[in-house]
């Protein structure tokens, strides 16, 4: 049914700053199909509200990860362009002070997009309105002892941009190399010799050389088989933030085979690093091997592990179904060749996670530690118990 001019214009501008409010929470949404929109609109009529609701989903979303994000906008900003606002405000940056340039996300693999709860799919539209519009207040503080696990769509669009601003700093330790200091325990030859040289034979001072100091090189293995579905995105997400100084990192994926993940680290932006890792890796949510994973680390990539100076990130739940020997064998080597094996296992959410599993047991007794990845809190606390155990001989 078509609508007469002024109502049309009144509707048209209507969806103009529905598509703005889209746009802003993240989606995809261009010129192009902004016009289609205002011609579904003009055949599908404003009389049943179903219909026009899912007449601009078909023309507005993109990627599925998206639809759940459309819904919850859609209801909210049809009812109240006010209530619309609230849920920006928990959706973006700007809520904390941090408010991004609005640009396009740059398209990401549905293996590695916000996933969604199957019953979110089922409630109610007004249920799901109201519970989020709650949100608003505190949101990061509410969040933050959250688990990645229990999450929904819009707090979990939050929480991966909220977790790229949390620091990982490594305690700087004496590098090989040498530097020109003014202590140190070696004499700096060259430097004294043409010193002596502008000085007519004479030593005024002697030059010393002192180690440097700098953070020991990073090596993560993140587990991306289907029980660590919800964290994988966004510890990948927290780690590529919080190691963009370092020196030297290396990341690999581990599920039924290792993939290299470096490259796509090396991109600067976010979202187009998960993209990147989407491309790449072609076993994501099925199962894990990590015994045959690093037995191929051993065989073609042990150089990436500087002496015994690498720390060695091992993401996982320890939900291993490869052989429990082959296993304990690599995490021999691995520990032989790094300064630390650390396990970080989001299972450690429950207080009485114990590691009884054939491949948990393996790596509870091979690694230095084990450290919670569950939640923000626990990311935050990340940094600080690193510290400490890199300070314990």
């Amino acid at each position: 049914m078509l609508l007469g001019d002024a109502r049309q214009g009144k509707l048209l501008g209507n969806l103009a700053g529905f598509a703005r409010a889209l746009r802003r929470a993240g989606l995809a949404v261009d010129p192009a199909r902004i016009a289609l929109a205002g011609q579904a609109m003009q055949e599908v009529g404003v009389q049943r509200r179903d219909d026009l609701g899912a007449a601009l989903e078909a023309v507005l979303v993109a990627h599925e990860r998206d639809r759940g994000v459309f819904r919850e906008m859609f209801d909210a900003y049809f009812r109240d362009p006010a209530v619309a606002a609230k849920l920006l405000a928990q959706m973006l940056p700007s809520a904390e002070g941090r408010a991004d340039p609005p640009r396009q996300r740059p398209r990401v693999r549905e293996a590695l997009a916000s996933p969604q709860r199957p019953d979110e799919a089922r409630a109610p539209r007004e249920q799901a309105l109201e519970l989020d519009a709650c949100m608003s207040a505190s949101t990061k503080r509410q969040l933050r002892h959250a688990d990645f696990n229990s999450l929904g769509a819009a707090e979990y669009h939050l929480l991966e941009r909220l977790v790229r601003d949390v620091p990982l700093p490594l305690p700087e330790l004496p590098a090989r190399r040498l530097r020109a200091g003014l202590r140190g325990a070696r004499a700096d030859w060259p430097r004294l010799l043409r010193a002596a040289a502008r000085c007519g034979g004479e030593c005024v001072e002697l030059p010393r050389l002192r180690r440097r100091r700098e953070a020991p090189p990073l090596l993560v293995l993140v587990d991306v088989s289907g029980s660590m579905e919800r964290y994988t995105r966004l510890l990948l997400a927290f780690l590529h933030a919080a190691t963009r100084e370092l020196r030297r990192r290396d990341v690999f994926a581990v599920g039924t085979s290792l993939t290299d993940l470096t490259p796509a680290f090396g991109l600067s932006d976010g979202d187009a690093m998960l993209d990147a890792v989407g491309t790449a890796v072609s076993d994501f949510a099925g199962g894990t091997r990590l015994g045959e994973c690093l037995a191929e680390l051993h065989r073609s990539h042990s150089r990436r592990l500087v002496g015994r100076r690498s720390v060695v990130l091992l993401i996982s739940d320890g939900l291993d179904t490869g052989e429990p020997a082959q296993l304990r064998a690599e995490l021999d080597w691995l520990r032989r060749r790094s300064r630390r094996l650390l396990w970080l296992n989001p299972l450690l959410r429950y207080e009485a996670y114990q590691p009884s599993a054939r491949g948990a047991a393996a790596l509870h007794a091979a690694c230095d530690a084990m450290l919670a990845v569950h939640n923000l809190a626990s990311l935050e606390q990340l940094a600080s118990s690193l510290a400490e155990l890199m300070r314990t001989p």
